[in-house]
């Protein structure tokens, strides 16, 4: 078996973080080339927000290949995630007991998802409301440079999908105990506070239309928390209320 024992000596552990390393940067590899071949349709599928590639400019030599290389490695990390992330999980996995080690593995799917959700809403919802207001803003014109352009719209879609993990962040802490429900019932307001700062700073605008559009999923997604967290209580309850061995 390739389960880690408590016999494990520091080498042993090393040892086998250097091989689901070695693993995780195969997957970021193939994923990377991978991406290199659509990268074009890449950067021309991000631009359509603000309106195709006729509206951004270069002015460095080497500007168009950098953002090439960026997209590639921004979409080759999307594609490589779950594997990069299961291999992290089969490190830490051997602490866990088997039920523990079975939810945590099927929760890798429900990430990916969530993560993607969140990247279609800013991708569909924000930007499209967003980028008009930032363009013309005091009726100005402006023609954005394509690397500065796709700098901010990745790190926009990256923050927003990560965000949006809130429901299963939740989740698995409830699973293991460390936020109930009534906990974040109780202290609604104090998330509302956090989400709003939270929304000043991923929202790319500074106007309270664009940052409302930010904060009500988020305040969705924090109340859609409380029952996965309900739920997560239940799934810890359930081997309590089975009768124990004496």
């Amino acid at each position: 078996m390739n389960n880690k024992s408590p016999e494990m000596t520091l080498i042993d552990h090393i040892e086998e973080l250097r091989h689901r390393l070695l693993i995780a940067l195969i997957a970021l590899g193939v994923g990377v080339i991978i991406s290199l071949f659509f990268g074009e349709k890449i950067v021309q599928l991000l631009t359509i927000p603000i309106g195709g590639m006729a509206k951004l400019q270069s002015i460095e030599i080497t500007e168009n290949i950098g953002v090439y290389m960026r997209v590639s490695l921004f979409a080759g990390v999307i594609l490589a995630f779950p594997v990069i992330l299961y291999e992290l999980l089969l490190f830490i996995l051997p602490g866990l007991n088997p039920k523990e080690k079975r939810f945590v593995l099927l929760s890798i799917p429900m990430v990916t998802i969530f993560f993607i959700g969140g990247v279609a809403f800013a991708f569909l919802v924000m930007l499209p409301s967003a980028l008009p207001f930032l363009t013309n803003f005091l009726g100005v014109q402006t023609n954005p440079r394509l690397s500065s352009y796709i700098s901010f719209i990745t790190n926009l879609l990256f923050w927003v999908g990560v965000s949006f993990e809130l429901p299963l962040f939740v989740y698995i802490l409830a699973r293991f105990g460390l936020v109930t429900p009534k906990s974040l019932l109780n202290y609604w307001r104090q998330a509302i506070v956090v989400i709003a700062v939270l929304a000043a700073v991923i929202t790319p605008t500074v106007d309270p239309v664009n940052m409302s559009i930010m904060m009500a999923p988020l305040i969705v997604l924090y109340f859609i928390s409380i029952l996965f967290a309900w739920a997560a209580g239940r799934g810890r309850n359930l081997p309590e209320d089975t009768p124990q061995e004496e």
